[in-house]
Order: structure tokens, then C-alpha cells, then sequence
């Protein structure tokens, strides 16, 4: 086996063009699959193995997407990171993931992506700025944001696009199941005060609230977090008359819910008081919890986000917002109809 063969040796010997070599080694090219044996057999004789870097110098294009995560705790995102991995990597290109501080702005992190010459960046569960954005669009590079929407006009003219559930949507479908459940005294457990998803959640709760003539029986936030989120529990129904049901802003903060419901307080759910979450993560399902709640679309949330980076990565595309529908299902914490 000789080493340091390059592809015209390959192409030589299997008595194909380079160009069919190069097709044979980009994922999701057209080659027949007589040509793609002969190169594979010709380049294992050889010793070949196609350059990535090299092919970037030439195509101006790494192949590579940056992943940014800020609130890895959430089971929610694994999900997100296998699935947008496998599609990615289906398509020839590679993810490169950074983490961050949740809901803390990316700026520092984002400079150090853009040294790797990344075609595009997802930023999921996490903030980017105005001067950030800016700074991606003079470089040539798409950013969209995942299950995030910017909080300023600015982004629109820097190329930062955006892939959410209908967020306010389901807070609505949670307000509205509830009061057909017959509970009354409705509170709303937040995560985090500045992230587009609690506020168009909370915004679609109290909208149906309101249009029943209902007010929202108490409000704390858990901020997203474990921890916090059970002591916020603890706060909601520390007083003499208790909430009857619970509306959690996401499925990790639910289950903390339901363990200090359950656990500590002794509460029957959903008898004595129903709880709702957002997002139908696996453990939702789990036989511990069999949690109701509003299901957000990984996989349809995913394939928008790659559609729209791709949208990104030609000049004359205008960068939009994609909105994906949700739905509730129902499990165990709700009281039957």
C-alpha cells in the first residue's frame, strides 16, 4: 500500500475522471455505483483519503456548522443535538458544538467560532447580540437561532433568522384545557423573565385566562432550573389556599413540580391539582410521571433550521422566522374530560 496518493493517482487507477473521485467522497453526490466501487476499490489500494482541508482552500467552504448550547440541564437538548447532528452530517457536514453560559450573550464564544471558518451557526438556548450578528453577516456567515427569537429589530438586517414552536399558541392550549378540566385557581410557574420562549408562553396563557374572565392564581419563576424551580413550588403553595393547578413553562421544571407536590407536599395529582408542562421530553413519558403536556416538534423544528440555513448560505435569501405548530398531550396529570 503506498501512502501520500492524491486523487488524480485514484482516479488513474480506476480509469474514472478526478471529478468522479471528488463525487465519490462528498456525501449525497450522484455517482453510479459501479464508479463509486472502482474509486473506493483504486483509493484502498492506494492508501487515499480525501483532504478535507484541502477541499475547503478550493470550494471556500469548511463543511463545518457551529452548535451553541447554553442549558444542556434540559433534557430537551440532547435531543436537539442528535437530531440536528444526524441531519447535518447526512448532508457532509460536521458539527461543531460550543457551550455557553445560559441566556448569557455569546460574543466571546462567537469570536472563537468564526477563527474556524464555519459556513453557519444554530444558536440554541442562547443569546446573541446585536454587534454579534453584525459581525456574522459581514463575515458571509448565517446565524439562526433555534427555539429562540431575537429580542431586536436589528437582527432582521443582519441575516439572523429564527425556528420556533408556536410558543404563545401553547400557552393557550394549556390555559384553555385546564378551565375545561374544571380548575380554577391557575398559576404559572416562569422560566426565565427575558427568553422569548417563557414570554410568548406566559403571553398565550394569560390571553386565554383573560378572554375566560379567569385570573392567574400566582406566578414564580423557576428560571429554568432544577433546583429552583422546586423551591418555587414549595413558594406557590406555601399559602392557605393552594393552587389547584399548575402550568410550568417546561418539562424539566414539571417534573421537579410534581416530585415536590407528590413527595413533599403530599398533593394527589391530578385530583387535587393538575400540572401542565411544554416541551414532551422522553421522561414526560416515563411511568413516574406520565406528564401532560404541550409537545414541541424536534424533528420538524430541526429539519426548518437546516432548511433555513441553507436559505442563509446563498446572497439573495432575506432571513425570516418559521413558526411550528404544537399540540398537548394528555397523560396522567390532568384530570379526565
Amino acid at each position: 500500500m503506498r501512502s501520500g496518493a492524491n486523487a488524480q493517482a485514484v482516479a488513474e487507477l480506476a480509469k474514472v475522471s478526478q471529478s468522479a473521485v471528488s463525487r465519490t467522497f462528498t456525501p449525497g453526490a450522484s455517482v453510479s455505483e459501479d464508479t463509486r466501487a472502482r474509486v473506493l476499490a483504486a483509493a484502498k489500494t492506494l492508501g487515499y483519503r480525501p483532504n478535507a482541508l484541502a477541499r475547503s482552500l478550493i470550494t471556500r467552504r469548511s463543511q463545518i456548522i457551529a452548535l451553541v448550547m447554553g442549558y444542556l440541564e434540559n433534557q430537551f437538548y440532547p435531543l436537539v443535538i442528535e437530531k440536528l447532528s444526524q441531519k447535518l452530517q447526512k448532508q457532509g457536514y460536521h458539527v461543531l458544538m460550543f457551550i455557553t453560559e445560559q441566556d448569557e450573550q455569546t460574543d466571546g464564544v462567537l469570536a472563537e467560532i468564526l477563527q474556524y471558518q464555519v459556513d453557519g451557526v444554530v444558536m440554541a438556548s442562547a443569546m446573541l447580540s446585536p454587534d454579534l450578528a453584525r459581525q456574522c453577516a459581514d463575515t458571509g456567515v448565517p446565524v439562526v437561532m433555534f427555539n429562540r427569537v431575537p429580542q431586536t429589530h436589528a437582527f432582521a438586517s443582519h441575516g439572523t433568522s429564527a425556528v420556533t414552536s408556536d410558543n404563545r399558541r401553547g400557552g393557550r392550549l394549556v390555559a384553555e384545557l385546564l378551565l375545561a378540566r374544571g380548575y380554577r385557581r391557575i398559576a404559572f410557574l416562569a422560566g426565565l423573565e427575558n427568553s422569548s420562549t417563557n414570554l410568548e408562553r406566559e403571553r398565550g396563557f394569560h390571553e386565554a385566562m383573560a378572554e375566560a374572565r379567569m385570573p392567574v392564581f400566582a406566578s414564580a419563576h423557576g428560571h429554568y432550573d432544577f433546583e429552583r424551580a422546586k423551591q418555587a413550588t414549595r413558594e406557590l403553595f406555601a399559602g392557605e389556599e393552594k393552587p389547584d393547578a399548575l402550568f410550568v413553562a417546561n418539562d424539566h421544571m414539571a417534573i421537579a413540580a410534581l416530585d415536590v407536590l407528590r413527595q413533599e407536599l403530599g398533593l394527589k395529582v391530578p385530583q387535587e391539582v393538575g400540572v401542565v408542562g411544554f416541551d414532551d421530553v422522553p421522561q414526560a413519558a416515563w411511568g413516574a410521571y406520565r406528564l401532560t403536556t404541550v409537545v414541541q416538534s424536534v424533528e420538524e423544528m430541526v429539519e426548518a433550521t437546516v432548511g433555513l440555513l441553507h436559505e442563509q448560505m446563498r446572497e439573495d435569501a432575506a432571513p425570516r422566522n418559521v413558526v411550528i405548530p404544537c399540540r398537548i398531550v394528555e397523560r396522567d396529570t390532568v384530570r379526565a374530560a
